[in-house]
């Protein structure tokens, strides 16, 4: 028996409940894993309040992040007590995921566990700090440089905009971080934000073209705070887009996008292929240290989990939170 956070559904009620279960009880996969860590994320809170579609099936095991090691394998890639690493795939919402002291999963959505990380600082890092890596490099790739200009970074006090705060800064990238808490202004400048805004300066409507304000931005919003980040972004800027909080529509229209010459990249985190995954988070495990991680995360037990769910989405949680699974 182990213990896992299980979501069920039935005509009348939806609910998310500590409990025990049994390994027969698990899903196909060719790698079992013994998990040590895993996190929450904003999907996650979607998955165990029910506040979106998240859960495609039931009953589920939510968690989209996962650390641990292989207790048993039939994969010629992995075998007993390797330590492997686990984002996205649809794993908390199609299949169980890391919310559990054991998880039965598919090789091919594994990476190892890089040298440099502990299986809990991986975690501290999570899909959120893995996203915000993608974005970075997405940047990089389109000729974001140092010397370009202003990079704004939205949702900065998420798990996604902490670390993109942080990486940037890192890089040497002069930071403006958008956060509906200006009383947490402290945490983002000790991040390397060099300035801070009021949300509520992009949030409202805005004009189609607007004063060019940054070389690029890194958005975990989506609606029309994306609109008017893309209507201030400079000549040739790129705009990578990885979140939704505000919205799923995009009340925008062509004009920076021709008259600047501006790029916008979508960033997926959950399909991305092994290789993108490898050199994401070989930079992560370069780049992170753990000064950062102490600022950014904080650690709760499984039988947490449901009470914390509710802070997280209420928008009452700062940067990144551990689970210890097995405490």
């Amino acid at each position: 028996m182990f213990k896992a956070i299980l979501i069920n559904k039935d005509e009348t009620d939806y609910h998310a409940n500590l409990t025990q279960l049994d390994k027969s009880q698990l899903p196909l996969g060719d790698v079992t894993i013994k998990v040590s860590y895993s996190s929450l994320n904003y999907k996650d809170g979607l998955a165990i309040s029910g506040k979106g579609p998240v859960v495609r099936q039931f009953p589920m095991v939510p968690g989209i992040d996962l650390v641990g090691t292989v207790i048993d394998s039939q994969s010629k890639q992995y075998k007993s007590d390797d330590q492997v690493l686990l984002n996205g795939w649809g794993v908390g919402e199609k299949h169980w995921g890391g919310l559990a002291q054991i998880a039965r999963l598919n090789s091919q959505w594994l990476i190892p566990l890089p040298v440099k990380l502990s299986p809990k600082d991986s975690m501290a890092i999570g899909t959120a700090g893995y996203t915000a890596m993608l974005a970075v490099i997405a940047l990089e790739k389109n000729g974001v440089t140092k010397d370009k200009g202003k990079i704004l970074v939205t949702g900065a006090n998420g798990g996604v905009g902490s670390f993109s705060i942080a990486i940037l800064a890192k890089l040497g990238y002069d930071v403006v971080a958008s956060t509906g808490r200006l009383e947490e202004s402290h945490y983002l400048k000790a991040l390397g934000a060099n300035e801070i805004i009021d949300r509520n300066e992009l949030s409202q409507l805005g004009k189609p073209l607007q004063k060019e304000r940054w070389a690029a931005a890194i958005d975990s919003v989506g609606s029309q705070t994306l609109a008017n980040i893309c209507a201030s972004t400079m000549y040739g800027g790129t705009v990578a887009a990885c979140g939704l909080a505000q919205g799923m529509d995009f009340p925008s229209s062509v004009a920076p996008f021709i008259l600047r010459g501006i790029t916008l990249t979508g960033i997926d985190s959950v399909m991305r292929p092994y290789a993108d995954r490898i050199a994401a988070w070989e930079r992560l495990a370069d780049i992170i240290d753990q000064s950062l991680l102490a600022k950014i995360s904080h650690e709760i037990t499984l039988d947490h989990v449901i009470p914390t769910i509710e802070q997280l989405m209420a928008g009452k949680i700062r940067g990144r939170i551990v689970v210890d699974v097995n405490r």
